[in-house]
């Protein structure tokens, strides 16, 4: 078949869903022709803006995963350019964050840089694998309550983590409660240039962050063209106060830099120049001079191979879906972007990247059009390799310490716990779970146990179901038992629900009370809870004791009769039931009660599917 589109030529159907899967995987070609010299200023202000602050945020975050400076800044323009092409949000910036430089320095430390490429081309392949099979969908069993219990703990982790070079120390610590014991056993040999550096950069930082919410009005309650200036002014300080601090933190420490003697304040050293060189990832390395292979490479990563690459992608999604404007989100899209920036940074010496949340918001407020902001910001961290290296010598590790501080304090998602009181108690429990695991036993432990306790507290509903049972009357008088489950019939239900049902009927019942189960709210069942049923069934004919379903579906009922046969008596109206009920009272022996309602079910049987679904 074809299919004519305006004045085109006729073209196979096959022809136009291939080109129209390209466009959608790579969404550049869609908007690049009509890329225009408007939006080319536009997203050229907004790169060098993100560059400016990318810069000092990948030399900070390289140092926080345990790797050389200049790692940050090839995970920075990597991201950035490859995002260009496959990305589907103009406003996000991929790059190295604080979380992702956690979780890397979790498998780098005592180790090598090359954990942490491999970590990245592993991030980078799963990714792209989860894109390809529409495997989404797993992100939202990451719960809020997990997402802000980790976030939060992640966030008091790389603060305290920054303490060392807040106060000048130097130690190795492996761990939350390890850093925290070894600060408190060196907190003796602090020095007070770098402590006095650091906490002034962190109150300087603070204070520019406050600086881009002035708002000067003119006297008819409107800014003049003045004041705009001056508003553009102090946020274009505000949103560059992480370059200006360690700019002037740099020319401080070059001043006083005396080669013979001990610098005033820990500098960064040394960062290697030039752009890295382009090769495959690392598939073995050495470790003290002893080889070590890539399996053996993945059997050390652990679950950071699968943990990375999701927390990656949710946070991601979660920038996009933030700056959608009310859009839909391709969550499918952005997995294969991450994948490919992720996979691709592998032969640049990446290490595992994200969307960065604060990168984005520059990004955004600085009137980015296209994603071809990111290509200026890759540029612009390209150019930085190749000459500013030297300079980066200079840079405080006080004033980088002082950045990520000021970074991460925000993350800290304290005030959702009010709401979450005042809505659902019950969540307060994971996210709490999750903080305290994550500090204590690891970031990747602690989401790990974080889900799943989440995911118990969802499955308990269905493994102790609410039974309503109530004493009810006939309009003839006759008394009998309801017990009405409040969810569907599932295995680790049904052994609860017997014994209760049981136990009321012997109780409340008094062992002779007909028992009727309304099934309105049984949506499904499966092959267990049909022999719970079965077994449920037999004890009320040991007892003599009516019982009947009524109103069940006719899904649930097939599932039962696989099992119960001609066992189970059912009735699909009320009407049927006050005459099943009042036939076993007359009859006074509830071994003809098969009989009776057998007849009933015959009728009922000849009611039309839609009017028996609508009682």
């Amino acid at each position: 078949m074809s299919e004519y589109n305006g004045e085109a030529k006729y073209r196979p159907k096959r022809y136009q869903s291939i080109g129209k899967l390209f466009r959608k995987r790579v969404p550049i070609v869609s908007w690049l022709p009509k890329y225009d010299a408007d939006q080319a200023v536009s997203d050229l202000v907004a790169g060098v803006t993100v560059g400016l602050t990318v810069m000092p945020q990948g030399l900070a975050y390289a140092t926080l995963a345990g790797l050389e400076p200049q790692y940050g800044l090839y995970s920075a323009f990597a991201g950035c350019i490859v995002y260009t092409v496959f990305g589907s949000c103009k406003d996000i910036t991929i790059g190295p964050t604080a979380l992702m430089s956690l979780m890397t320095y979790q498998q780098v430390v005592n180790r090598n840089a090359d954990y942490a490429v491999l970590l990245c081309f592993l991030s980078g392949i799963l990714q792209f694998i989860m894109g390809s099979l529409k495997l989404g969908v797993l992100i939202d069993f990451i719960s809020i309550p997990v997402t802000v219990g980790f976030t939060s703990a992640t966030s008091v982790i790389i603060a305290v983590s920054q303490l060392k070079g807040l106060l000048g120390l130097k130690f190795e610590s492996s761990s939350f409660l390890d850093c925290l014991l070894k600060v408190y056993q060196n907190i003796g040999n602090y020095r007070a240039n770098d402590t006095i550096l650091g906490v002034t950069s962190i109150i300087i930082l603070l204070m520019l962050r406050k600086v881009k919410d002035i708002q000067l009005l003119g006297p008819n309650g409107k800014p003049s063209n003045k004041q705009r200036t001056i508003m553009k002014g102090l946020w274009l300080l505000s949103i560059s106060r992480n370059a200006l601090i360690v700019v002037a933190c740099s020319i401080i420490s070059y001043w006083c830099y005396k080669p013979d003697s001990e610098p005033y304040v820990t500098l960064i050293g040394k960062v290697r120049s030039g752009l890295p060189p382009l090769k495959l990832p690392p598939f073995g390395t050495e470790i003290n001079g002893t080889p070590v292979s890539f399996i053996n490479m993945c059997w050390d990563l652990g679950s950071s191979i699968i943990l990375v690459p999701v927390i990656a992608v949710l946070g991601n999604v979660a920038i996009a879906k933030a700056f959608a404007s009310g859009n839909s989100v391709d969550a499918t899209q952005e997995l294969y972007c991450l994948g490919v920036c992720n996979l691709l940074g592998s032969f640049v010496s990446s290490m595992p990247v994200t969307g960065s949340f604060s990168r984005s918001a520059v990004n955004h407020a600085s009137g980015v059009r296209t994603p071809m902001g990111g290509m200026y910001t890759g540029i612009l961290i390209i150019l930085s390799l190749s000459l500013l290296t030297p300079y980066f010598f200079f840079i405080p590790k006080a004033a980088l310490a002082a950045v990520i501080i000021s970074a991460v304090i925000f993350m800290i998602e304290y005030e959702i716990v009010k709401p979450m009181w005042k809505s659902s108690r019950k969540d307060l429990i994971p996210t709490f779970a999750t903080f305290v695991l994550c500090l204590g036993i690891g970031v990747e432990l602690g989401i790990l146990v974080g889900v799943g306790i989440n995911i118990m507290l969802l499955l308990i509903p269905s493994a102790r179901p609410f039974l309503h049972i109530e004493m009810k009357k006939l309009r003839t008088g006759l008394d009998y038992l309801l017990v009405t489950p409040e969810n569907s019939l599932y295995f680790p239900a049904v052994d609860f629900m017997r014994a209760k049902t049981d136990r009321a009927a012997v109780k409340m019942g008094q062992s002779k009370l007909p028992v009727v189960v309304d099934c309105k709210h049984i949506l499904d069942a499966d092959f267990t809870a049909a022999k719970g049923i079965a077994g449920l069934i037999m004890d009320f004919k040991r007892r003599k004791q009516p019982l009947c379903f009524y109103n069940p579906r006719i899904s649930v009922l097939a599932v039962l009769q696989g099992v119960c046969v001609d066992e189970i008596v059912h009735c699909f109206t009320y009407d049927e039931l006050e005459q099943t009920l009042n036939d076993i009272n007359s009859s006074g022996n509830p071994a003809e009660l098969n009989d009776i309602v057998h007849t009933s079910s015959q009728q009922s049987h000849e009611t039309p599917l839609l009017n028996r679904r609508q009682h």
